[in-house]
Protein backbone atom coordinates (compact mmCIF):
# COMPACT_ATOMS: atom_id res chain seq x y z
CA UNK A 1 0.00 0.00 0.00
CA UNK A 2 1.20 3.11 -1.29
CA UNK A 3 1.71 5.23 1.95
CA UNK A 4 1.08 9.53 2.00
CA UNK A 5 1.92 12.06 4.41
CA UNK A 6 -1.73 12.93 5.96
CA UNK A 7 -3.18 11.68 9.06
CA UNK A 8 -5.32 8.16 9.73
CA UNK A 9 -8.45 7.80 11.39
CA UNK A 10 -9.48 5.10 13.33
CA UNK A 11 -12.73 3.67 14.97
CA UNK A 12 -13.24 1.31 17.91
CA UNK A 13 -16.95 -0.46 18.49
CA UNK A 14 -16.44 -3.79 19.81
CA UNK A 15 -17.98 -3.95 23.26
CA UNK A 16 -19.07 -0.65 25.29
CA UNK A 17 -17.11 2.07 24.60
CA UNK A 18 -17.47 4.29 21.03
CA UNK A 19 -14.20 5.81 19.95
CA UNK A 20 -12.72 7.92 17.39
CA UNK A 21 -9.16 9.21 17.37
CA UNK A 22 -7.10 10.96 14.52
CA UNK A 23 -3.47 10.67 14.32
CA UNK A 24 -0.88 12.25 12.10
CA UNK A 25 1.78 10.34 10.15
CA UNK A 26 4.36 10.13 12.88
CA UNK A 27 1.58 8.68 15.16
CA UNK A 28 0.99 11.99 17.39
CA UNK A 29 -2.46 11.90 18.67
CA UNK A 30 -4.39 14.61 17.11
CA UNK A 31 -7.77 13.96 18.33
CA UNK A 32 -9.07 11.32 20.65
CA UNK A 33 -12.89 10.54 21.80
CA UNK A 34 -14.42 7.93 23.64
CA UNK A 35 -18.04 7.83 24.90
CA UNK A 36 -18.55 4.56 27.54
CA UNK A 37 -21.46 2.80 28.03
CA UNK A 38 -21.27 2.08 31.51
CA UNK A 39 -24.05 3.90 33.18
CA UNK A 40 -26.51 2.04 30.04
CA UNK A 41 -24.96 -1.74 31.17
CA UNK A 42 -25.08 -0.97 34.84
CA UNK A 43 -28.33 -2.01 35.52
CA UNK A 44 -27.76 -5.19 34.11
CA UNK A 45 -24.62 -5.83 35.66
CA UNK A 46 -22.91 -6.32 32.16
CA UNK A 47 -22.83 -5.93 28.76
CA UNK A 48 -25.91 -6.43 27.06
CA UNK A 49 -24.97 -6.94 23.24
CA UNK A 50 -28.25 -4.72 21.71
CA UNK A 51 -27.84 -2.07 23.83
CA UNK A 52 -24.38 -1.50 22.68
CA UNK A 53 -25.07 -1.66 18.93
CA UNK A 54 -28.04 0.91 19.51
CA UNK A 55 -25.98 3.41 21.26
CA UNK A 56 -23.04 3.12 19.16
CA UNK A 57 -24.89 3.71 15.93
CA UNK A 58 -26.38 6.51 18.08
CA UNK A 59 -23.12 8.27 18.75
CA UNK A 60 -21.11 7.20 16.11
CA UNK A 61 -21.40 9.61 13.28
CA UNK A 62 -21.40 13.03 15.78
CA UNK A 63 -18.16 11.67 17.56
CA UNK A 64 -16.43 11.21 14.41
CA UNK A 65 -17.09 14.70 13.37
CA UNK A 66 -16.63 16.07 16.66
CA UNK A 67 -12.85 14.30 16.78
CA UNK A 68 -11.67 15.79 12.68
CA UNK A 69 -13.34 18.71 13.78
CA UNK A 70 -10.56 19.09 16.36
CA UNK A 71 -8.11 17.74 14.07
CA UNK A 72 -8.98 20.48 11.88
CA UNK A 73 -9.30 17.81 9.14
CA UNK A 74 -12.24 16.70 6.71
CA UNK A 75 -12.51 12.69 5.12
CA UNK A 76 -10.66 13.90 2.15
CA UNK A 77 -7.56 14.92 3.99
CA UNK A 78 -7.47 11.51 5.80
CA UNK A 79 -4.74 8.59 4.29
CA UNK A 80 -7.10 6.00 5.59
CA UNK A 81 -9.94 4.67 7.55
CA UNK A 82 -9.19 2.06 10.40
CA UNK A 83 -11.65 0.09 12.19
CA UNK A 84 -11.75 -2.44 15.05
CA UNK A 85 -13.00 -5.51 12.69
CA UNK A 86 -13.32 -7.70 15.91
CA UNK A 87 -13.28 -9.84 17.81
CA UNK A 88 -16.26 -8.32 19.77
CA UNK A 89 -19.51 -8.10 19.68
CA UNK A 90 -21.06 -8.60 16.19
CA UNK A 91 -23.30 -5.47 16.68
CA UNK A 92 -20.78 -3.04 18.00
CA UNK A 93 -18.73 -4.52 14.60
CA UNK A 94 -20.90 -3.61 12.02
CA UNK A 95 -21.93 -0.41 13.16
CA UNK A 96 -18.21 0.76 13.13
CA UNK A 97 -16.79 -1.23 10.37
CA UNK A 98 -20.09 -0.04 8.19
CA UNK A 99 -19.64 3.52 8.98
CA UNK A 100 -16.13 3.31 8.66
CA UNK A 101 -16.34 1.67 4.93
CA UNK A 102 -19.40 4.42 3.94
CA UNK A 103 -16.47 7.03 4.66
CA UNK A 104 -13.65 5.46 3.07
CA UNK A 105 -15.78 4.86 -0.19
CA UNK A 106 -17.44 8.37 -0.27
CA UNK A 107 -13.99 10.06 0.67
CA UNK A 108 -11.95 7.87 -1.88
CA UNK A 109 -9.97 6.59 0.95
CA UNK A 110 -8.27 2.95 2.09
CA UNK A 111 -9.90 0.84 4.54
CA UNK A 112 -8.35 -1.22 7.25
CA UNK A 113 -10.13 -3.56 9.07
CA UNK A 114 -7.76 -3.72 12.39
CA UNK A 115 -7.52 -6.57 14.62
CA UNK A 116 -8.97 -5.41 18.50
CA UNK A 117 -5.89 -7.53 19.35
CA UNK A 118 -3.23 -6.34 17.10
CA UNK A 119 -4.38 -2.91 18.54
CA UNK A 120 -3.50 -3.75 22.18
CA UNK A 121 -0.58 -5.15 20.88
CA UNK A 122 1.14 -2.71 18.85
CA UNK A 123 -0.09 -0.05 21.20
CA UNK A 124 2.98 -0.15 22.99
CA UNK A 125 5.09 1.22 19.89
CA UNK A 126 3.18 4.96 20.03
CA UNK A 127 5.61 7.52 20.21
CA UNK A 128 5.78 9.19 23.27
CA UNK A 129 3.86 6.56 25.22
CA UNK A 130 7.14 5.52 27.32
CA UNK A 131 10.73 6.10 27.66
CA UNK A 132 11.29 2.60 25.69
CA UNK A 133 9.95 2.29 22.37
CA UNK A 134 9.88 -1.72 22.19
CA UNK A 135 12.02 -3.28 19.32
CA UNK A 136 10.61 -6.62 17.83
CA UNK A 137 10.76 -9.21 19.33
CA UNK A 138 8.51 -8.37 22.76
CA UNK A 139 6.83 -10.07 25.42
CA UNK A 140 2.87 -9.07 25.63
CA UNK A 141 0.70 -9.74 28.27
CA UNK A 142 -2.93 -9.66 26.57
CA UNK A 143 -4.97 -9.16 29.97
CA UNK A 144 -8.78 -8.30 29.27
CA UNK A 145 -12.31 -8.92 29.91
CA UNK A 146 -12.51 -11.48 27.22
CA UNK A 147 -8.36 -12.57 26.68
CA UNK A 148 -5.76 -13.46 28.63
CA UNK A 149 -2.57 -14.49 26.55
CA UNK A 150 0.89 -14.46 26.44
CA UNK A 151 2.37 -13.62 22.83
CA UNK A 152 5.53 -13.31 21.26
CA UNK A 153 5.48 -10.56 19.25
CA UNK A 154 7.83 -10.49 16.65
CA UNK A 155 6.80 -8.35 14.11
CA UNK A 156 3.37 -6.55 12.25
CA UNK A 157 1.01 -9.53 11.55
CA UNK A 158 3.42 -11.72 13.01
CA UNK A 159 2.26 -13.30 16.54
CA UNK A 160 3.74 -16.59 18.44
CA UNK A 161 0.98 -17.55 20.95
CA UNK A 162 2.49 -18.77 24.10
CA UNK A 163 0.02 -19.35 26.31
CA UNK A 164 -3.82 -18.50 26.88
CA UNK A 165 -6.37 -19.07 29.12
CA UNK A 166 -8.03 -22.75 29.67
CA UNK A 167 -11.43 -21.26 30.77
CA UNK A 168 -12.17 -17.67 32.39
CA UNK A 169 -10.32 -14.44 31.15
CA UNK A 170 -8.64 -12.73 33.75
CA UNK A 171 -11.00 -9.66 33.64
CA UNK A 172 -14.25 -11.96 33.54
CA UNK A 173 -12.50 -13.49 36.46
CA UNK A 174 -12.58 -9.97 38.35
CA UNK A 175 -15.99 -9.31 37.25
CA UNK A 176 -17.59 -12.16 38.36
CA UNK A 177 -15.88 -12.10 42.06
CA UNK A 178 -17.01 -8.78 42.22
CA UNK A 179 -20.42 -9.47 41.53
CA UNK A 180 -20.41 -12.25 43.89
CA UNK A 181 -19.05 -10.13 46.53
CA UNK A 182 -22.12 -7.44 45.78
CA UNK A 183 -20.00 -5.22 44.23
CA UNK A 184 -21.20 -2.62 41.38
CA UNK A 185 -20.72 -2.84 38.00
CA UNK A 186 -17.65 -2.28 36.84
CA UNK A 187 -16.79 -5.04 39.20
CA UNK A 188 -12.72 -5.04 38.43
CA UNK A 189 -12.20 -1.28 39.76
CA UNK A 190 -14.77 -1.81 42.53
CA UNK A 191 -12.77 -5.04 43.55
CA UNK A 192 -9.25 -3.47 43.08
CA UNK A 193 -10.50 -0.37 45.16
CA UNK A 194 -12.17 -2.80 47.80
CA UNK A 195 -9.12 -4.83 48.17
CA UNK A 196 -7.36 -1.79 49.71
CA UNK A 197 -8.94 -1.94 52.38
CA UNK A 198 -8.60 -5.39 53.17
CA UNK A 199 -6.08 -8.36 54.30
CA UNK A 200 -4.55 -9.97 51.44
CA UNK A 201 -3.55 -12.95 53.88
CA UNK A 202 -6.53 -13.34 55.52
CA UNK A 203 -8.29 -15.94 53.16
CA UNK A 204 -6.47 -19.00 51.55
CA UNK A 205 -7.67 -19.25 48.07
CA UNK A 206 -6.35 -21.41 45.32
CA UNK A 207 -3.43 -20.16 42.71
CA UNK A 208 -4.67 -22.56 39.51
CA UNK A 209 -1.61 -24.02 37.41
CA UNK A 210 0.91 -21.70 39.80
CA UNK A 211 4.77 -23.17 39.18
CA UNK A 212 3.05 -25.20 35.76
CA UNK A 213 5.14 -25.40 33.15
CA UNK A 214 4.07 -23.34 30.34
CA UNK A 215 2.08 -19.86 30.51
CA UNK A 216 -1.76 -20.91 30.52
CA UNK A 217 -3.69 -19.58 32.69
CA UNK A 218 -6.98 -20.74 34.11
CA UNK A 219 -9.33 -18.79 36.45
CA UNK A 220 -12.25 -20.45 37.08
CA UNK A 221 -11.13 -22.43 39.62
CA UNK A 222 -10.18 -19.53 41.63
CA UNK A 223 -13.74 -17.61 41.27
CA UNK A 224 -15.61 -20.97 42.13
CA UNK A 225 -13.54 -21.09 45.55
CA UNK A 226 -15.37 -17.27 45.97
CA UNK A 227 -18.58 -18.37 45.00
CA UNK A 228 -18.17 -21.56 47.77
CA UNK A 229 -16.23 -18.99 50.44
CA UNK A 230 -19.55 -16.91 50.28
CA UNK A 231 -22.34 -19.47 49.81
CA UNK A 232 -21.13 -20.50 53.22
CA UNK A 233 -21.14 -17.22 55.00
CA UNK A 234 -24.39 -16.38 56.88
CA UNK A 235 -27.40 -14.93 54.57
CA UNK A 236 -27.64 -11.44 53.98
CA UNK A 237 -24.87 -8.74 52.60
CA UNK A 238 -21.64 -9.66 53.65
CA UNK A 239 -20.05 -7.20 56.11
CA UNK A 240 -18.09 -4.78 54.37
CA UNK A 241 -14.87 -5.94 56.13
CA UNK A 242 -15.21 -9.28 54.84
CA UNK A 243 -15.85 -8.40 51.10
CA UNK A 244 -12.71 -6.34 51.53
CA UNK A 245 -10.87 -9.58 53.28
CA UNK A 246 -12.19 -11.75 50.12
CA UNK A 247 -11.30 -9.18 47.66
CA UNK A 248 -7.52 -8.75 48.81
CA UNK A 249 -6.55 -12.34 49.04
CA UNK A 250 -8.58 -12.82 45.27
CA UNK A 251 -5.99 -10.10 44.07
CA UNK A 252 -3.50 -11.34 45.42
CA UNK A 253 -4.07 -14.79 44.02
CA UNK A 254 -4.37 -13.09 41.05
CA UNK A 255 -1.22 -11.13 40.64
CA UNK A 256 0.65 -14.43 41.82
CA UNK A 257 -0.63 -16.50 39.29
CA UNK A 258 0.14 -13.52 36.48
CA UNK A 259 3.47 -12.98 38.17
CA UNK A 260 4.37 -16.88 38.01
CA UNK A 261 3.01 -16.86 34.30
CA UNK A 262 5.30 -14.04 33.22
CA UNK A 263 8.33 -16.08 34.40
CA UNK A 264 7.47 -19.06 32.37
CA UNK A 265 6.60 -17.12 29.36
CA UNK A 266 9.86 -14.92 29.06
CA UNK A 267 11.87 -18.38 29.29
CA UNK A 268 9.72 -18.96 26.17
CA UNK A 269 10.90 -15.91 24.83
CA UNK A 270 14.84 -15.28 26.03
CA UNK A 271 15.37 -12.44 23.35
CA UNK A 272 12.49 -10.53 23.83
CA UNK A 273 13.38 -6.92 24.18
CA UNK A 274 10.72 -5.53 27.07
CA UNK A 275 7.53 -6.83 28.36
CA UNK A 276 4.56 -5.09 27.30
CA UNK A 277 1.17 -5.13 29.27
CA UNK A 278 -2.75 -4.61 27.84
CA UNK A 279 -5.77 -4.80 28.05
CA UNK A 280 -8.58 -3.28 30.59
CA UNK A 281 -7.00 -5.60 33.14
CA UNK A 282 -3.51 -3.82 32.71
CA UNK A 283 -4.64 -0.75 34.63
CA UNK A 284 -4.50 -2.79 38.13
CA UNK A 285 -2.04 -0.99 39.95
CA UNK A 286 -1.34 -4.70 41.83
CA UNK A 287 -1.37 -6.25 38.94
CA UNK A 288 1.16 -3.61 37.39
CA UNK A 289 3.35 -3.71 40.49
CA UNK A 290 4.14 -7.15 40.71
CA UNK A 291 4.73 -7.62 36.95
CA UNK A 292 7.47 -4.57 37.35
CA UNK A 293 8.78 -6.78 39.93
CA UNK A 294 9.29 -9.86 37.74
CA UNK A 295 10.61 -7.20 34.73
CA UNK A 296 13.08 -5.69 37.38
CA UNK A 297 14.23 -8.97 38.47
CA UNK A 298 14.86 -10.07 34.79
CA UNK A 299 16.51 -6.99 33.42
CA UNK A 300 13.73 -6.03 30.94
CA UNK A 301 11.54 -2.60 30.91
CA UNK A 302 8.00 -3.10 31.44
CA UNK A 303 5.79 -1.07 29.33
CA UNK A 304 2.18 -0.52 30.20
CA UNK A 305 -0.02 2.24 28.59
CA UNK A 306 -1.64 5.11 30.36
CA UNK A 307 -4.88 4.05 31.93
CA UNK A 308 -6.75 5.76 29.38
CA UNK A 309 -5.54 3.46 26.92
CA UNK A 310 -5.58 -0.13 28.58
CA UNK A 311 -9.40 0.14 28.09
CA UNK A 312 -10.71 0.00 24.72
CA UNK A 313 -10.21 3.02 22.45
CA UNK A 314 -9.81 4.36 18.94
CA UNK A 315 -5.98 5.68 19.32
CA UNK A 316 -4.77 2.28 19.05
CA UNK A 317 -6.80 1.57 16.11
CA UNK A 318 -5.52 4.27 14.41
CA UNK A 319 -2.03 3.29 15.30
CA UNK A 320 -2.13 0.27 14.08
CA UNK A 321 -3.99 1.18 11.05
CA UNK A 322 -0.20 3.09 10.69
CA UNK A 323 1.79 0.69 11.43
CA UNK A 324 0.07 -1.61 8.90
CA UNK A 325 0.78 1.58 6.26
CA UNK A 326 4.38 1.95 7.32
CA UNK A 327 4.81 -1.86 6.65
CA UNK A 328 3.31 -1.91 2.82
CA UNK A 329 0.69 -4.04 3.66
CA UNK A 330 -2.44 -3.86 1.33
CA UNK A 331 -5.71 -2.15 2.15
CA UNK A 332 -8.59 -4.36 3.34
CA UNK A 333 -11.88 -4.41 0.51
CA UNK A 334 -14.93 -3.39 1.63
CA UNK A 335 -16.46 -6.74 1.13
CA UNK A 336 -14.32 -8.15 4.26
CA UNK A 337 -16.01 -8.97 6.95
CA UNK A 338 -16.67 -8.62 10.61
CA UNK A 339 -14.97 -11.34 12.98
CA UNK A 340 -16.77 -11.79 16.15
CA UNK A 341 -13.71 -14.63 17.15
CA UNK A 342 -10.32 -13.59 15.53
CA UNK A 343 -7.31 -15.34 16.82
CA UNK A 344 -3.96 -12.77 17.27
CA UNK A 345 -2.25 -15.57 15.72
CA UNK A 346 -4.35 -15.71 13.05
Amino acid sequence: MERKDAPILGIESSCDETAAAVLAPDGRILAERVLSQIADHAVFGGVVPEIAARAHLAVLDALVKDALREAGLGFADLDAIAATAGPGLIGGLLVGTGYAKGAALAAGKPYLAVNHLEAHALTARLPGLSPVQPDFPYLLLLLSGGHSQCVAVEGVGRYRLLGTTLDDAVGEAFDKTAKLLGLPYPGGPALEAMAREGNAAAVPLPRPLLHRAGCDFSFSGLKTAVALLVAAEPPGALPRARVADIAASFQASVTDILGDRLEHALALCPDASAIVVAGGVAANGAIRARLAEVAARRGKPLIAPPLRLCTDNAVMVAWAGLERLRAGMAADTLAAPCKPRWPLES
